[in-house]
């Protein structure tokens, strides 16, 4: 009993300088669709965030949603279709993508926050949804590829309503819905734009949420996750083909992110129990991190 209560005591001052050196810094959480699969899990996620934000942080969500936007299709007998991991996007798929990221699963995130917050300290935290159409928060023009249709690439951030927001002690839940300057409704990757906001807010820290524990030197080999890499090392490991496909696109938003100014990059199974917490307040963390 007294070597367990040692090792609690051990793992609370372990977090402690963490706590102090990230007090008051905003970091930008993209929890990615693949990650959403377990409803039990997405709720310890959400708490997750909701302590982060108890001891001083300031947590922005952006969400995907893939997998429950195929699903969704799969139900109108509509099959995905994808060009290089982006999603073409005609007008009725934009619509379902549009009511699943906007009228779903981001009401679901919201309401959760909502719920853990009546619970706990009376002290305003508040979790409010937006999309990117929210106060112009995303502006998009037409992807440089045709053929995707609707999907949008980042032209500008308006951050004001973010900052507005974390001062007041909301935590903001983000759909990866553009729109451009015509007011057209565009689908947006959630990797690139989780990368541009943190860059608007200058975060401390971006930290992906995925379905892998991060970055292999030999992705068919676990025992050789990378626990830390520079820019210049992930960008050796891209070229050289040993970062697997699914996680190009988070590394190379990793890398915008880091040359525009963002401290550090964390990328992180989020179907592990705690795993930003484990992250951000430990010394060895379970993911990958990428610095400058």
């Amino acid at each position: 009993m007294k070597k367990e209560i040692d090792k609690r005591g051990e793992i609370l001052l372990e977090a402690l300088p963490y706590i102090k050196k990230f007090w008051n810094k905003i970091v930008v959480i993209k929890y990615g669709g693949s990650a959403m699969q377990d409803e039990k899990l997405e709720k310890q996620i959400i708490k997750d965030v909701i302590l982060l934000k108890y001891v001083g942080m300031k947590p922005v969500i952006i969400h995907g949603g893939g997998p429950e936007i195929s699903a969704e299709m799969e139900k109108r007998n509509k099959i995905p279709q994808f060009v290089n991991g982006l999603r073409v996007t005609d007008e009725e798929t934009m619509e379902i993508t549009e009511m699943v990221l906007t009228g779903k699963i981001n009401t679901r995130l919201v309401a959760e926050i909502n719920l853990h917050i009546s619970e706990g300290p009376g002290n305003g935290v508040k979790g409010i949804g937006l999309s990117g159409e929210d106060a112009q928060l995303l502006r998009v023009k037409k992807h440089r590829v045709p053929e995707l249709g609707l999907v949008g690439e980042v032209e500008k951030i308006n951050p004001e309503i973010l900052t507005i927001l974390l001062e007041k002690n909301y935590i903001p839940v983000i759909a990866t819905v553009g729109v451009d300057e015509k007011g057209i409704r565009y689908n947006i990757n959630a990797d690139t734009v989780a990368a541009q906001i943190a860059i608007s807010l200058q975060a401390e820290k971006l930290v992906f949420l995925t379905d892998v524990d991060g970055i292999f030197r030999d992705y068919s080999d676990t025992s050789t996750l990378i626990s830390s890499l520079n820019i210049s090392e992930v960008k050796k490991l891209v070229k050289s083909g040993c970062v697997q496909k699914g996680m190009i696109p988070k590394v190379e938003s990793a890398i915008q992110a880091l040359e525009g100014g963002v401290k550090k990059v964390h990328l992180l199974n989020g179907k592990y129990p705690h795993s930003i917490l484990l992250e951000v307040f430990t010394d060895s963390g379970i993911g990958t991190e990428i610095i400058t």
